[in-house]
């Protein structure tokens, strides 16, 4: 096995949550499913996070010109907000909104009803490594639902947390 499929074949093994990635403004109203989205601080000017977008991505490129962005935590129950923002739906880019329930946030961004979480962010800065910009936002509001199960994708499919017992 060649290290590409490798390291794919392993990454696939790590659970991660599912999120989308919305921007509105002057570059155009976007959003990308993403797996590549994490916290980088909670101390600092403000809270942080980046989100890794393909530079091929009509998203990413709205996201550079608008300057700001939303990242989407899904709950557990938003497979179908997924699969649409993900490009595995009929839907055209365009049409995208069309088909979920959304609102703009404090901070202009689109928000996606039910997700878990929203981060509304500015962006602090933007680094081109290779196929993907690596985009890192200042959080300027934070939204959490009464539902905290967030949608997990690990070994190629959706999946749902559970509580383990401790140790005994």
């Amino acid at each position: 096995m060649d290290i590409r499929a490798a390291f794919v074949e392993g990454m696939s093994r790590a659970a991660t949550f599912v999120a989308v990635a919305t921007t509105d403004g002057e570059g155009g109203r976007a959003g990308v499913t993403v797996s590549s989205l994490t916290s980088v601080s909670a101390d600092g000017e403000q809270p942080s996070l980046l989100v890794c977008i393909n530079r091929q991505s009509p998203a990413a490129t709205a996201i550079l010109q608008n300057r700001a962005f939303c990242a989407n935590l899904l709950a557990e129950d938003q497979q179908q907000i997924a699969n649409l923002f993900a490009g595995r739906s009929s839907a055209d880019r365009a049409e995208r909104f069309d088909q979920v329930a959304w609102e703009t946030g404090e901070g202009g961004q689109p928000i996606l009803s039910g997700a878990t979480a929203t981060f509304e962010c500015r962006l602090a800065t933007a680094l081109l490594w290779e196929t993907h910009h690596i985009i890192v936002g200042r959080v300027v509001a934070v939204r959490l639902s009464d539902n905290s199960s967030a949608l997990l994708y690990g070994q190629r499919a959706y999946r749902k947390a559970i509580h383990l017992p401790p140790d005994s």
